[in-house]
């Protein structure tokens, strides 16, 4: 009889372990690596991106840090080093045009007006490339009252003349004294302020045709004086109505302001 040949059992690998962790630590390896590369800093890279924030930040005034301005020379208004240069001369021309509308207006106004009667009865202003007017409520308005007084009108109708052609957005505001109220229909400074930058824009819509998108009417009574109300020549300095045209950055009115 033959001999049967037992069959040998197969090994088993105890150490099959081995691959797994050979694995895991290639790949720990390479996440590390990858982790180095990032965080190395590029200095000069980082040089350059301090001067563009730098140079960003480079605003008019210190921007309440108590520090002197990063840069020397005048400061700009902002934006970035490829854009500031554009917008500077935009401001400039803006504030330019503005400027010749201003003298515009105050030469229609000046056979309009009395001389030396203080307070002014109409200022212009140009400033920061904005146009602003203030009307003395004495001169368009009866003592406590709402309706624009008829000799009035010439004054109102000049300066409609020149603001409402360049359809741009017109706001007015009505200002007062802290004096209350007495013999009149309307309760408060707040209500006074209010009827009278209404009568005002109400005015500029039915006369002069300008767009009611276009126009904003605020009261402020007595929150905004531009004198303390010690006398009679202070009060009647900040009974007043605030008239100005708002105007986008770089908007110079060029093709309208001739």
């Amino acid at each position: 009889m033959s001999r049967r040949h037992k069959k040998h059992e197969e090994h088993e690998n105890h150490e099959r372990w081995l691959v797994s962790y050979a694995d895991f630590i290639t790949l720990l390896f390479a996440f590390f690596v990858v982790m180095y590369a990032v965080s190395r800093v590029d200095n000069k890279k980082l040089s350059q991106a301090s001067k563009a924030i730098q140079w960003a930040l480079h605003f008019e005034g210190n921007g309440g840090v108590g520090q002197m301005p990063i840069f020397e020379g005048p400061p700009s208004e902002g934006g970035c080093a490829v854009s500031v240069g554009s917008s500077a001369s935009a401001a400039r021309a803006q504030q330019k045009v503005v400027e010749q509308l201003r003298k515009r207006i105050q030469e229609r106004l000046r056979t309009l007006l009395v001389p030396n009667r203080g307070p002014q009865e109409v200022v212009v202003m140009a400033e920061n490339g904005k146009l602003a007017l203030r009307l003395s409520a004495t001169r368009f308005f009866d003592s406590a009252q709402a309706s624009l007084r008829p000799d009035s009108l010439p004054v109102l109708d000049a300066i409609a003349d020149e603001l409402v052609p360049l359809q741009r957005p017109i706001r007015v505001e009505g200002h007062t004294d802290d004096s209350p109220l007495n013999g009149s229909r309307l309760r408060s400074n707040w209500e006074l302020s209010s009827a009278r930058a209404s009568a005002v824009v109400e005015y500029l819509e039915l006369q002069h045709k300008a767009q009611p998108a276009l126009l904003m009417a605020a009261g402020r009574g007595s929150a905004a004086p531009l004198a303390a109300n010690d006398s009679k020549e202070h009060r009647d300095l900040n009974r007043r109505i605030e008239i100005s045209l708002e105007l986008p950055p770089g908007d110079v009115l060029s093709a309208l302001v001739q």
